[in-house]
């Protein structure tokens, strides 16, 4: 099934349909994935990796089973589903239900079962699927099999971490180089330690507590007219990121950033890893942004940036700390931005990470004050 497609010999340039399976890309959730079409397969299959970096919501499978040919390595248990919303090109949108297995072959196998309920037929020769949705001739066409180029073998190969594990059960000795992140830290020029030492209230290490002054330019949020306004559940976690999501809050909440929430709309807050290992506190603020107008302010171009600096020889270089909550919310609009964890609803008074307009508010407060 999937391991066809893996191992399947690698043909000349005239005889690719005929010696490759099905492949090409969908979108799931906004993002672009690969699929299959195997008709080999008795089962709808989606990547785990997929379903957990798209924070897809899973379900307890109602017939578990376990299966010796989705990945190689012995036999896995498939314990979970999920509904998987994808889209191909402008007239296919479908849902379909998928067993949830690990599979690096693609993110999402269509088997059996979506070819028998869209009555799918195969041309053999072109290798194309054709049905009819809605009213609508769909033709799927398949993607060409890029090549990826070779290393030469004095070189050292980059692995993926599947392939890496794969390459430890084959071979006797695995050598391995680990790259690690290290940070500098770089001394102050002692021309400029009294400039910075009578400025000193300027550079703080943490924001001051309680929220910016309230200046000429507050973020607006403005809803489309008549819209439906979200209520999205909270995400599950594993209780060391509740516990996580829970103790950034509660500094928010300290800090007088955020504020507990009556709002009828509400969008749920995750975690996103930071380079460095922790953790930093994200809402999915995309159901929001959907019904929000949006504002064209001008953001800089690189080029012409790079322009303006044509021919300079000192640069200076301004980093805000937590720039965007230095920007307060529009009193009145703060309901907009009302966000759930399984603690309760809370709202920002100070502008968050994530909405549509943020970045055209920080651009017109720093020509503000530029």
């Amino acid at each position: 099934m999937v391991r066809r497609s893996c191992l399947a010999p690698r043909t000349d340039e005239e005889n690719w349909l005929r010696n490759n399976i099905f492949q090409s890309t969908c979108t799931i959730l906004g993002k672009v994935c690969k699929f299959v079409i195997d008709g080999g397969s008795c089962e709808n299959i989606v990547s785990a990796e997929a379903v957990r970096k798209l924070w897809v919501k899973t379900e307890k499978h109602p017939r578990p089973y376990r299966s010796a040919w989705l990945q190689k390595g012995g036999e896995v248990t498939v314990s979970q589903r999920a509904l998987i919303l994808f889209s191909m090109g402008s007239n296919y949108k479908d849902e379909i239900w998928c067993d949830v297995v690990n599979m690096d072959a693609c993110h999402l196998l269509l088997g059996r079962p979506w070819q028998h309920d869209r009555k799918v037929h195969h041309d053999g020769f072109k290798n194309t699927y054709s049905f009819d949705f809605n009213g609508t001739k769909i033709v799927l066409l398949q993607s060409k099999p890029t090549e990826k180029s070779k290393l030469p073998e004095d070189n050292a190969n980059l692995l993926t971490y599947a392939k890496f594990e794969l390459e430890l059960e084959e071979s006797e000795m695995v050598n391995v180089l680990v790259g690690k992140e290290t940070s500098v830290e770089l001394e102050v020029p002692e021309a400029a330690a009294p400039l910075i030492s009578e400025f000193g209230d300027v550079f703080p290490e943490e924001l001051p507590e309680g929220l910016p002054p309230l200046r000429d330019i507050q973020h607006h949020i403005d809803l489309e007219p008549g819209a439906m306004l979200p209520n999205k559940p909270h995400y599950r976690m594993s209780p060391t990121e509740h516990e996580e999501l829970r103790r950034q809050v509660e500094e928010l909440h300290s800090k007088g950033h955020i504020r507990e929430s009556l709002s009828p709309c509400a969008v749920p807050a995750l975690l996103i890893p930071k380079k460095d290992g922790t953790w930093r506190m994200c809402v999915d603020s995309r159901a929001i942004n959907k019904i929000t107008v949006r504002y064209h302010f001008p953001i800089p171009k690189l080029d012409d940036l790079l322009d303006q600096l044509g021919g300079a020889i000192v640069f200076t270089k301004l980093d805000l700390k937590s720039g965007y909550h230095q920007i307060r919310i529009r009193p009145g609009d703060e309901w907009k931005t009302a966000f759930k964890t399984r603690e309760g609803l809370y709202e920002w008074l100070v502008m968050p990470f994530g909405l549509s307009n943020a970045p055209s508010t920080f651009m017109r407060v720093m020509n503000q004050a530029l």
